[in-house]
């Protein structure tokens, strides 16, 4: 690895303006945050993917190794990319730092604790926790304690922790009370500190946080306990942008990590900001397939961070496609099309990148390109996991021509969308699950029902939707593969995230603190005699 100091050269920045955490990461500060938000230049490349498989098609690396290839044909580019959550790594997915000769360093770090930004997301959470048990526990605020609804986080998978009673051992231990848990990387603090756009925006967001309700069922927040401040204290350094670099030394920037399933899904608003004024070419990446990050990346970030990419990249297997076409490659492609026909809604048309696995047949990647091209879609194959930028060059070519045709996003554009803030909650979960599930309609359950009216009291109404559903198909059944048709999507439940700024719909049976599998990948995990991390992968 290359010292953090030479890595920052290539994006003009001084040793002074970095705060150095050892010799290959740094972050980078305020003032040169401020400075870089006022003086955009570069273009933004969103790199989103087809439904995925449960083991991933490679977002991550083909990220990674595309700012890889844009930096070996002579591109300024810069990768801006979310933080690994440890419940992933130590669970069922393993690492999130891309893979082979396509990965960011160093990958062990960047996978554990890298600068401790996501502790301090968990700290801040529960501190606002705490306060409000002991808020309750001295009888402040009138709080109702049948009607808190702010749960503990830890970044950790751990089911035993979805439900649990808080307050036990006696009056000197708190009041009793149903308590949750969900993981950090579900939690409203990280989707606050991902979409604020500078620590005034942060405090202001944290401060809107609901946390229960009065008994007289008026809404109360983190400022009305007085937890704003001392939160976003916690968060000094974690709003900060980590600078790391690719395998092949060049500049990355990693910050923030909201699942897409549960969560916003995309990495921080300050980052791209950051990136977008230091580089030609930002690549950035929204978690899961289009249907889940990509439609949450163009209506909740880009929005907060007055975006709009200027490239659309679609990652596909052949093995993916085969799955959605239940063995056949050709059936797969009607999943394909869909995932088209939703990024043109926004005005988007993907360029086809084929993430090439080492047991692909010829055949299969042969009719792939011959399909991109009945589709007048521009495609390119990706060989990045085992030769790195060398096997990115091609794409890096397409999007580079691409960028050219396209003008750079005004400071304020107006995108297109799928809704307007002003329509109703029901309307824009249709406009959504029509749109980029293929449903045919949607069905709230009994709490989802419940929630409307308390919803419209709060004013959240205006706010952008959120949708929590599973990553594994386009409805909301993780076994109805390939593209479902006249589907319903089943609406549980509706919560207003005040501080994020956006209603979260959580759908079917998806969970906001995940659980370990029977062999999860910690089992695999240890720490040499020589202090190396194993067994990450």
């Amino acid at each position: 690895m290359r010292p953090i100091t030479e890595v920052a050269a290539e994006l003009d920045l001084g040793p002074a303006e970095l705060l150095p955490f050892g010799h290959h990461v740094a972050k980078l500060p305020l003032e040169l945050l401020s400075r870089l938000g006022q003086r955009r230049r570069g273009q933004l490349v969103l790199v989103s993917a087809i439904t995925p498989t449960p083991a991933g098609e490679g977002k991550t690396t083909v990220s990674v190794g595309l700012a890889q290839g844009l930096r070996r044909i002579g591109a300024r580019a810069l990768a801006a990319l979310r933080e690994p959550s440890l419940g992933p790594v130590f669970g069922k997915k393993g690492g999130g730092t891309g893979g082979g000769r396509a990965r960011l360093e160093p990958s062990d770090r960047i996978n554990l604790h890298l600068t401790g930004d996501l502790h301090a997301i968990t700290a801040a959470h529960n501190l606002l926790a705490a306060m409000v048990d002991a808020a309750l526990y001295f009888g402040k605020h009138d709080l109702d304690a049948r009607r808190i609804s702010w749960p503990r986080a830890l970044d950790v998978n751990d089911r035993a922790l979805r439900n649990v009673v808080v307050g036990l051992g006696g009056s000197a231990d708190g009041v009793p009370r149903e308590g949750s848990f969900a993981i950090t990387a579900a939690s409203e603090v990280m989707a606050i500190l991902c979409l604020a756009r500078d620590i005034a925006d942060l405090k202001q967001r944290l401060g809107r946080i609901t946390v229960g309700l009065r008994k007289d069922k008026t809404r109360i927040t983190a400022a009305d306990v007085g937890a704003a401040g001392p939160m976003a204290a916690l968060l000094y350094d974690a709003v900060l942008p980590n600078l790391v670099q690719t395998a092949e030394g060049g500049p990355a920037l990693v910050h923030g990590g909201p699942f897409a399933n549960i969560a916003h899904g995309c990495s921080s608003v300050m980052a791209t900001q950051a990136a977008l004024g230091l580089a030609d070419l930002v690549i950035t990446e929204a978690g899961f397939g289009f249907d889940l990050g990509g439609e949450k990346f163009l209506h909740i970030k880009c929005p907060a961070a007055e975006v709009w990419p200027s490239v659309l990249v679609l990652v596909v297997t052949a093995r993916a496609l085969r799955s959605h076409g239940s063995g056949d490659l050709a059936a797969g492609l009607d999943h394909l099309d869909h995932h088209v026909e939703a990024a043109a809604a926004f005005g988007l048309r993907p360029i086809i990148a084929i993430n090439v696995r080492s047991d692909d047949a010829v055949a299969d990647l042969t009719a792939l390109e011959a399909a991109a091209a009945a589709r007048g879609l521009s495609c390119a194959q990706i060989h990045c996991f085992q030769d790195g930028g060398a096997g990115s060059e091609e794409l890096a070519r397409l999007v580079v021509a691409a960028s050219k045709s396209t003008v750079a996003p005004a400071p304020a554009p107006t995108p297109r969308r799928l809704y307007a803030l002003t329509d109703s909650i029901p309307d824009k979960l249709t406009a959504i699950a029509r749109t980029m599930y293929g449903a045919r309609a949607i069905e709230l359950g009994p709490e989802a029902r419940a929630a409307l009216p308390d919803l419209a009291a709060a004013s959240v109404g205006d706010l952008p939707i959120c949708v929590a559903k599973t990553n594994l198909s386009l409805s909301d059944d993780p076994r109805a593969i390939g593209r479902p048709r006249d589907h319903v999507l089943h609406v549980r439940a509706l919560r207003a995230a005040t501080g994020a700024g956006h209603v979260l719909a959580l759908c079917g049976d998806i969970m906001t603190m995940p659980g370990l599998p029977s062999q999860p990948a910690a089992l695999g995990i240890d720490l040499a005699a020589d202090g190396s991390v194993t067994g990450l992968a």
